[in-house]
């Protein structure tokens, strides 16, 4: 488990970035001289940059090797940091966020790669639930580090404490992580790569501005409608390609498949949590950004709990009980939150998140180990790379849809926000998340069955799959 720790280390250390600069915000604007609204730029060039190299980190990591780039992908990101920190002009810090951006999106794709092609079939659920972590504790712990630090500190240390950690994770992966590479790799997708490129980046940057008064709203839409064209023709471009960027013949795989749209309509839901809860807690509730990130910080233990639970979970029930079970469970925890009111006793809040935490974290581990259960060790950096950037695209649309709900519901009665907005955010979010179970509906018993069992080869027949994809030799350097 030490590959599954290093690699989550460095994933933590991403995940923690993106959120921690959100409540540093107002600090960097003062110190910039920048409005506070022109700093979204920040937020917004991050994952721009995320969604432009996304689909790329495959290919390079069956050309160069999965822990040179991920090496390299940690380097750049730590580079970005310093930069970031040393920026004293808008212009600058938006180009250092860009260039974290492009080591972010290698390192989540890559950094999964390395950690499933470096464990055991029976030992990929447990390597999995490492990874959940990051994904969880960094959106929560993140608002309540930045403002500490900020408040009292400098918000500069923000980007340079990421130095030590990428020094340590550069060296702990050289030291401890195999090279496994591709031998025949197949030559990189250009057009694929332009127009899936142009295509995520429109869409992704207008659903991160949407409803929040940044970019007038007929410019938005423009920008996901051009977005939105760009997929489709990457689409066309896809099916009569032998070899495209983001291979749209893996959703064939009924339990790929499954994991990508039901995963994606639960990330919705859950990436809405990390905008709407500290709001909710701060502007309904009147605590500061201190006390609510402390709040929200109980739903990671939650999660840190899983961690142990979740194989045993999905041996005793299955990949396809615990996944629909689960789900309406999930869902259930996080329409609780929308009842909470200020005079709710402090220690039901933190049971709903704590609870909520479990099992959105089982959710992830589960759904996370399902899409990789029938997909060849051939072609595992295409499928890595396809189901980050429906993460990405989900996480961003979670945080888009939240702040709709809201902006349409103070805009229908003309004043500001209350908490009875945010109850009904929360609802509307419980319902995608429940809708998600439509997609697990259609999974087989034995879906994932040889992960579940902990057997170190998949079992036969493969019914879980529709169409095999070709297997192609690995090489370990």
């Amino acid at each position: 488990m030490l590959t599954a720790l290093i690699v989550a280390c460095a994933l933590f250390m991403e995940n923690l970035d993106g959120t921690v600069i959100s409540t540093s915000l107002p600090a960097i604007a003062v110190d910039l001289h920048e409005d506070p609204i022109a700093l979204k730029l920040a937020l917004t060039s991050y994952l721009l940059s995320l969604a432009i190299f996304i689909p790329a980190s495959g290919w390079a990591a069956d050309r160069f090797g999965a822990r040179t780039v991920f090496r390299l992908a940690i380097l750049v990101f730590t580079l970005g940091s310093i930069a970031c920190g040393l920026s004293s002009t808008l212009p600058q810090f938006v180009a250092a966020r860009v260039l974290q951006g492009m080591g972010g999106a290698m390192m989540v794709p890559v950094g999964r790669l390395v950690l499933l092609r470096s464990v055991e079939r029976s030992d990929m659920v447990r390597a999995l639930a490492y990874l959940t972590i990051p994904a969880l504790i960094g959106p929560i712990v993140g608002p309540p580090v930045g403002g500490f630090i900020t408040t009292y500190f400098h918000w500069r240390w923000i980007f340079w404490i990421n130095v030590p950690i990428g020094v340590l994770g550069i060296t702990l992966a050289t030291i401890f992580i195999e090279d496994v590479r591709e031998i025949d790799v197949w030559p990189l997708d250009l057009r694929g790569f332009v127009l899936s490129g142009i295509g995520l980046s429109l869409l992704i940057f207008g659903l991160s501005v949407a409803g929040r008064g940044v970019v007038p709203w007929a410019i938005v839409a423009l920008m996901m409608l051009l977005g939105a064209g760009a997929l489709a023709l990457y689409v066309w471009h896809a099916r009569r390609t032998a070899h495209p960027i983001l291979d749209l013949k893996l959703l064939r795989i009924r339990t790929f498949r499954a994991s990508v749209t039901g995963g994606s309509l639960f990330r919705i839901a859950t990436g809405s949590i990390p905008f709407l809860l500290p709001l909710m807690l701060q502007i309904g509730f009147g605590m500061n950004a201190f006390q609510s990130g402390l709040t929200t910080f109980i739903s990671s233990a939650g999660a840190m709990a899983m961690k142990t639970t979740a194989p045993a979970i999905l041996q005793t029930f299955g990949f396809r009980p615990v996944l629909i079970y689960n789900t309406l469970l999930s869902g259930l925890m996080l329409a609780a939150i929308g009842f909470f009111y200020p005079a709710t006793p402090m220690i039901v809040m933190m049971g709903v998140l704590l609870i909520g935490g479990f099992f959105r974290s089982l959710e992830f581990t589960s759904v996370n180990a399902l899409a990789y259960a029938d997909i060849e060790a051939a072609v595992m950096s295409r499928a890595t790379s396809f189901t980050s950037v429906a993460q990405q695209l989900s996480l961003s649309l979670g945080v888009a849809i939240g702040a709709n709900v809201l902006q349409t519901l103070r805009w229908f009665r003309g004043g500001t926000l209350e908490i009875a907005d945010f109850q009904w955010a929360f609802l509307v979010m419980a319902v995608i998340l429940t809708s998600a179970i439509g997609s697990f509906l259609s999974l087989p018993e034995d879906a994932g069955s040889d992960l579940a069992r902990g057997s170190a080869a998949p079992s036969e027949p493969r019914t879980n799959q529709d169409d095999p994809l070709p297997r192609k030799p690995l090489a370990k350097t």
